[in-house]
């Protein structure tokens, strides 16, 4: 039976609401990164998280904005894609895991929709010793920027097959990420994956990269 709690995580002057989910004997702990607007109720992550526990991972969803920053997101829309404010959250959480241990002494992972992927990309640049694997949901790689080219984590990036401008986005982002990287694309796939079977396919395949990368 996997352990299930609430937890709060202070980042510098926040907190940060996050719902944690433990199997037994973790391999690893994914965290993950919403995208623009979204939250760690978002039901797509929320369906992925299920995925990976059942694969033996732990799984961190986190509000990466305080109630207050959200309730001026919702107005301005402008803190969903301040990529340094969310990256920096996500780093913190990061150490976090790292010293608080909640799940043990085991690898972390990210994972990243939509704008959080830029965010997670960031953030795994910037912890490579501590972040063993990325996976990017739809991602926007690209508003990671200079960042990008000092990744050494292994990334997975899942596009829709239909979602041309992204696919693009993350061709060329791709190639900023060098060996390190690996796009593959979801066959009749939209942006959110809202196709019968689309988002099992991201979760099967997210569970095989950080089992790979994660598991000792």
């Amino acid at each position: 039976m996997d352990e299930q709690r609430s937890v709060t995580i202070p980042i510098g002057d926040a907190q940060l609401s996050a719902d944690l989910t433990l199997p037994a004997q973790p391999v690893g702990v994914v965290l993950f990164a919403h995208g623009s607007g979204s939250s760690r109720h978002s039901p797509r992550n929320v369906a992925v998280a299920r995925t990976l526990n059942g694969r033996g991972l732990g799984t961190v969803l986190a509000d990466l904005l305080t109630p207050a920053e959200d309730e001026v997101d919702a107005r301005t829309a402008e803190l969903r894609f301040d990529i340094g404010l969310l990256a920096s959250r996500l780093a913190g959480i990061v150490d976090w895991l790292a010293v608080e241990r909640p799940a043990g002494d085991v690898p972390i992972g990210l994972f990243g929709a939509s704008t959080g992927a830029a965010a997670a990309l960031v953030a795994a640049s910037s912890r490579a010793d501590r972040v063993a694997a990325v996976v990017s949901r739809g991602g926007r790689p690209d508003l990671a920027g200079n960042a990008l080219a000092q990744v050494r984590t292994p990334t997975l990036l899942l596009v829709g097959g239909l979602d041309e401008e992204v696919i693009t986005l993350n061709e060329r982002a791709l190639a900023e990420l060098g060996e390190v990287g690996e796009l593959r694309v979801i066959p009749g796939a939209t942006h959110l994956f809202e196709e019968p079977g689309t988002l099992e396919q991201v979760a099967d395949q997210a569970g095989t990269w950080f089992t790979t990368h994660l598991g000792r």
